[in-house]
């Protein structure tokens, strides 16, 4: 739709109003309603919104430790330009209108905590080496048959899942939870998040989806979009859904592959893909998949950034715990698929479904550009078999603390993403991490209580 057209739209809307959202540092998206009226005089400018969205972590606790807002800065207004390519309706909303917005400063230059405004950055320098970046996201995640207030009175332990047992790809149990499982494909590609499949996974009440490929920062938007949507819908459902990487030691954990690929300026030559070559893998491939080797270890908050993501990178849980890189193989990091010159692509398997997309898809492409940019040989052969045992390329950092503290001193992470925002996303990242260290678990009462 033209601007025109999207402003007739949200005027003669019955509702009067529009919903906006913009993404913090995790990746949850923060919003409101503002009125037609409000949305008319802002369309072309910008927006107020209080900049605590990026001075407090997702349980609304104000950090004590970043520079960019908190109590010496008053928590101010920040400016938010509505992104007026982003209009959806939304459906199971009386097709209320919907946009995402960006941070931006008085002069509308980009704010280094903006998630989004980070990913804009890293397509610049692809779009400016002649690339055009195609990308998709597909998540796991787990549905409960339980609602917030349950939740809550369970104190999030012992609740039921939304259908019993380990059944992946299942047609009984797709058939079982029909009408939801109807309404997440259908609602969701109303939204203007197009669906390629969607299935049961292994795990009591898991499901799977895959996100149809888009430019990367549409398919950011997407697979942000995605995760509330699904958490919106499922409330429609008595179900809560969660996109936690670990929900239990006895069940694999949830992924959010990312999968990629560069195309000519025009998008019609996938430029990963070459028919002489022994693994129709082209030089450029392979130069962006040795840089992704190269960069993770230095980034790898960035895709792996709570505290439960490092219980899903565990051995033989289908998620990888090794620096590893292979055809069609499940147990690396990345898998590369060279198939046919329009399916040619490399999956990044470390995702997990707790990441924040905009950081995810910004850490995959960065690091692939500069192992095209420093010319880089994929000299590691790949992988066969278990890529659990092949240690020749190390390991990844084993918890959030040691991750983050490599990248807080990484130069190839602030030559990526810059110094302002390396600081301030590690100094996010140490925050968490001291939350948790400080929190008594379940796991030290039943070891501790009684024996020690």
């Amino acid at each position: 739709m033209t601007t025109e057209e999207i402003l007739t739209y949200v005027k003669e809307h019955p509702l009067g109003k529009v919903k906006i959202a913009v993404s913090d540092i995790d990746g949850v998206l923060r919003g409101k309603y503002i009125s037609a009226e409000k949305f008319a005089s802002v369309v072309a400018g910008r927006l107020g919104f209080c900049d605590v969205t990026f001075g407090w972590d997702m349980g609304d606790v104000a950090y004590d430790n970043v520079k960019f807002t908190g109590w010496h800065t008053g928590y101010p207004d920040a400016q938010v330009k509505l992104d007026l390519t982003t209009f959806r309706k939304i459906p199971w909303e009386n097709n209320i209108p919907f946009f995402l917005g960006d941070f931006v400063d008085e002069k509308l230059v980009p704010v280094y905590t903006c998630p989004r405004q980070l990913l804009r950055k890293v397509l610049a320098d692809a779009e400016a080496s002649g690339f055009q970046a195609y990308f998709a996201q597909e998540f796991e995640w787990f549905n409960f048959a339980e609602t917030p207030e349950t939740a809550h009175q369970k104190n999030f332990s012992g609740l039921t899942p939304l259908t019993p047992g380990m059944f992946g790809y299942s047609i009984l149990r797709s058939t079982l939870k029909n009408e939801y499982m109807s309404d997440l494909f259908d609602l969701l590609s109303m939204f203007d998040i197009p669906i390629e499949g969607l299935h049961t996974e292994t795990g009591p009440g898991v499901y799977e989806a895959a996100i149809k490929y888009a430019s990367v920062l549409v398919a950011a938007d997407q697979a942000v979009l995605f995760k509330t949507a699904v958490k919106e819908i499922a409330y429609k459902h008595g179900v809560m859904a969660t996109f936690m990487a670990k929900i239990s030691e006895h069940l694999p954990g949830c992924s959010g592959h990312v999968h990629q690929s560069l195309w000519d300026k025009e998008s019609k030559q996938n430029l990963f893909h070459d028919e002489k070559d022994r693994h129709q893998m082209s030089e450029l491939m392979k130069s962006y998949i040795a840089g992704q080797l190269h960069c993770l270890p230095h980034i790898l908050p960035m895709i792996a950034p709570t505290i439960n993501s490092y219980k899903r990178l565990v051995e033989g849980a289908w998620a990888p715990t090794t620096l590893t890189w292979g055809i069609d193989n499940r147990t690396v990091a990345l898998r590369a698929l060279p198939g046919h010159t329009k399916t040619c692509r490399l999956e990044t398997r470390v995702v997990g479904s707790d990441s924040n997309p905009y950081l995810a898809l910004s850490a995959c492409l960065a690091a692939g550009l500069y192992g095209i940019k420093n010319k880089m040989k994929l000299d590691k052969e790949a992988t066969n078999g278990n890529g659990y045992k092949d240690l020749s390329n190390g390991v990844f950092p084993q918890n959030l603390y040691e991750a983050t503290q490599r990248m807080k001193q990484s130069e190839i992470a602030k030559e990526l993403f810059g110094a302002d925002f390396v600081a301030h996303f590690t100094q996010t990242r140490e925050w968490e991490w001291r939350q948790y260290a400080k929190a008594v678990t379940d796991w030290e009462l039943k070891r501790y209580f009684e024996i020690i």
